[in-house]
């Protein structure tokens, strides 16, 4: 979903890492990650999603490729746990847990580097909105907001951030009534410091919050380029 709806996401990814000398490789056999299949309870699809990345980054890890890199926290949540879902898969099972022990999010690469000669645009006042799949799921927590502090930004205080935006995954579509009011309440948060923009980490809640706030809602990275 994301290179149609965000495609400047992966763009700026894709610059930001270059600066940092750090060169990505396109596997363009792989396709969704299978997160969508797993949470409509339809496990064999989703299975069937990770047998085909597995398939399509496989020869790159074997030609040395150090990290399998994510820019939405959604599909980073799910493939971590390939090999937790094909454990019991007896030509899967060794290359889904060495798929999932190389899998991290972009904030995970850019803290370990030096990021003080990135090219840095004004300075913003931001309010994040940490994805569930991110704080809750991967543990991911505080590393963002500490790149874009030490990049200039303003981080302006959000109430109960550790709640969820309302998307879900396919929860949006299927509760909308739910999720609506879910947004509401994170927008109100989100949106009470009057910040420059709202940013995020996964396209499912940018999308969401984008659609119903007045402030411009971005991917995190977008900042950094």
């Amino acid at each position: 979903m994301q290179p149609a709806l965000a495609p400047e996401t992966n763009a700026a990814a894709t610059r930001v890492l270059a600066q940092l000398g750090i060169q990505l490789v396109a596997a363009p056999e792989a396709g969704c990650c299978g997160a969508i299949d797993q949470h409509l309870a339809a496990p064999d699809a989703a299975k069937a999603a990770m047998r085909r990345n597995i398939d399509a980054w496989w020869p790159y890890l074997e030609q040395g490729a150090e990290a399998i890199v994510m820019t939405a926290s959604g599909c980073g949540s799910l493939v971590k746990e390939y090999g937790h879902h094909l454990r019991d898969d007896p030509a899967y099972a060794k290359k889904a847990a060495r798929v999932s022990s190389l899998t991290q999010d972009l904030a995970e690469v850019l803290a370990r580097e030096d990021l003080s000669h990135l090219r840095r645009g004004a300075p913003q006042r931001v309010a994040f909105h940490p994805p569930c799949s991110l704080q809750h799921g991967q543990q991911v927590r505080g590393v963002i907001e500490a790149i874009l502090t030490g990049l200039g930004h303003e981080l302006v205080p959000v109430q109960e951030s550790h709640l969820c935006c309302g998307a879900a995954g396919t929860y949006s579509l299927l509760q909308p009534e739910l999720s609506g009011q879910l947004r509401e309440r994170k927008l109100g948060h989100l949106q009470a410091a009057k910040p420059d923009l709202i940013a995020t980490a996964n396209i499912g809640c940018q999308s969401h919050l984008a659609a119903a706030g007045g402030v411009p809602v971005a991917h995190w990275i977008t900042l950094l380029n």
